[in-house]
C-alpha cells in the first residue's frame, strides 16, 4: 500500500512542530526555575549582609568595606557576579522585601549551620514561590526605583501583562507610573502600558543565556558581558586617541550623582577643534529609547557641572555593540542652533566608522577567547 508523499511531509512537519513546541516550553520553564532559585538565593545573601552589619555597631561602621572583602573573597570562590555594586543590590532588594521571610525562617538562618540540612532546602525552596519575576526584573526595580509604592506598582504590572525586562526598563525610564497617577483614565493608561513592542521581545535563547543566569551557574558565553564592556572601552579609548590629537582624555567609569541615585559615564574625552566635552556610554545589548534618556541626562549634568564657561555644550555617544546589530548614535541635545550641530557633526568621526571598529573588536575579542 503506497503512502501519500505529502500526507507523510505533512505528519513529519507537525512531528517537528510539536518537538519544537516542547523544547521551547521546558527551556523556558528551565529559565523560569533557575531565576526563581537564584532571587531567592541573593535574596538570602541579602539577609545574611544585613544582619552581619547589624549584629554590631563596629561592624555597621564599616559596611562598605564589608562588601568590599565580601566581594573579593566571593568572586574568587565562585567566579564573577559578585562585584560590590551587586552585593548592594542584593542587599537593598531584601531591604525592599524583607517581609517574605517570618521570623522562624529568619532565625533558623541566622544559625550558624555547619552542613547544608534539608530543613534549609527546604526554607529556600518556600522562598522561591515568593518571587515569580526574574531576577533581572528584580534588579531593575531595586536599582532604578526608590519610591515604595512605584516599585509596588512596576512590579504588579510586570507580573499581570508578562513584561519583559526591557519592557520593564523602557516604562521606567517614561515614568509610566508618574503617568498613570496624573491620568484622568487611568484604566487605558494600563490598557497601552500592557501592550508590548518589538524592541521589548526577549527569546528563549536570551532567556537562558542571561547573564546573571550564566553567572550563578559559574557558566560562561563567549565571554562575560563585563568582560566584553571593559575590553571594548578600553579600545575604543585607545581608538580615539589615534584618530589625531583633537580628542583629549578626561576619564573612564566617572562617577555622577544624580538626586539619591549614583551612575558612571564609560568614557568622558574633550574634544580640543569644537571646544567640548564628550560624554560616551557603551552597551553591549540593542539600542533602546531608554538609552537615549540616559544620555540627556548625562548631557544635562555635564553641561551644569562639567562645562566650563568658555565651552559649548557637551556632546554625547551612544554605543550599543550587539552581537549582530551594532549600533552607534550621536545625541546633540542642547545645542543652541543648527550651525553649531553641523559644525559638530563635520568634525567627530562619523558613526559608521566607529560601527566597524566596535564589530572588527568584538570580532578580535571572540577569536581571543575561544584560543
Amino acid at each position: 500500500m503506497l503512502v501519500d508523499k505529502n500526507i507523510l511531509q505533512q505528519n513529519y512537519s507537525s512531528l517537528v512542530g510539536n518537538i519544537s513546541q516542547l523544547l521551547e516550553s521546558a527551556r523556558k520553564e528551565t529559565a523560569r526555575t533557575v531565576n526563581a532559585l537564584l532571587t531567592a538565593t541573593y535574596w538570602m545573601i541579602g539577609y545574611r549582609i544585613v544582619e552581619f552589619e547589624q549584629h554590631g555597631k563596629d561592624y555597621a561602621k564599616y559596611g562598605n568595606a564589608t562588601l568590599k572583602m565580601l566581594s573579593k573573597d566571593l568572586n574568587q570562590l565562585f567566579g564573577k557576579g559578585f562585584s560590590v555594586d551587586n552585593l548592594e543590590t542584593m542587599r537593598l532588594f531584601f531591604l525592599n522585601n524583607r517581609e517574605i521571610g517570618n521570623s522562624e525562617t529568619l532565625s533558623r538562618n541566622s544559625e550558624v549551620v555547619k552542613s547544608e540540612t534539608p530543613s534549609r532546602k527546604l526554607e529556600l525552596q518556600n522562598i522561591t514561590t515568593k518571587f515569580p519575576l526574574a531576577w533581572s526584573h528584580y534588579v531593575a526595580l531595586t536599582r532604578r526605583v526608590k519610591d515604595n509604592n512605584a516599585r509596588e506598582f512596576y512590579e504588579a504590572e510586570a507580573l499581570r501583562n508578562g513584561w519583559s525586562v526591557r519592557q520593564l526598563d523602557r516604562q521606567i525610564s517614561s515614568q509610566f507610573y508618574e503617568r498613570t497617577l496624573l491620568s484622568k483614565n487611568k484604566a487605558k493608561m494600563l490598557e497601552n502600558g500592557s501592550v508590548q513592542k518589538p524592541e521589548d521581545i526577549v527569546t528563549v535563547e536570551e532567556e537562558i543565556k542571561d547573564p546573571y543566569i550564566l553567572e550563578f551557574l559559574g557558566l560562561k558565553d563567549e565571554y562575560s558581558e563585563t568582560e566584553l564592556e571593559e575590553a571594548l572601552i578600553l579600545h575604543l579609548e585607545k581608538f580615539l586617541l589615534e584618530l589625531g590629537s583633537d580628542f583629549a582624555f578626561i576619564g573612564r567609569q566617572k562617577r555622577l550623582r544624580i538626586g539619591n541615585e549614583w551612575f558612571r559615564i564609560d568614557l568622558l574625552f574633550f574634544h580640543r577643534k569644537l571646544r567640548c566635552l564628550v560624554v560616551i556610554d557603551l552597551k553591549v545589548g540593542k539600542f533602546t529609547h531608554a538609552d537615549a534618556g540616559q544620555m540627556h541626562m548625562y548631557l544635562n549634568y555635564a553641561k551644569e557641572h562639567w562645562t566650563n564657561k568658555d565651552e559649548n555644550p557637551p556632546v554625547g555617544l551612544i554605543l550599543c555593540a550587539e552581537k549582530d546589530n551594532t549600533v552607534a548614535k550621536y545625541s546633540l541635545d542642547g545645542l543652541p542652533n543648527k550651525v553649531l550641530a553641523a559644525q559638530y557633526k563635520l568634525n567627530l568621526p562619523h558613526e559608521n566608522v566607529l560601527v566597524d571598529e566596535l564589530k572588527k573588536t568584538r570580532k578580535i575579542i571572540a577569536e581571543r577567547k575561544r584560543e
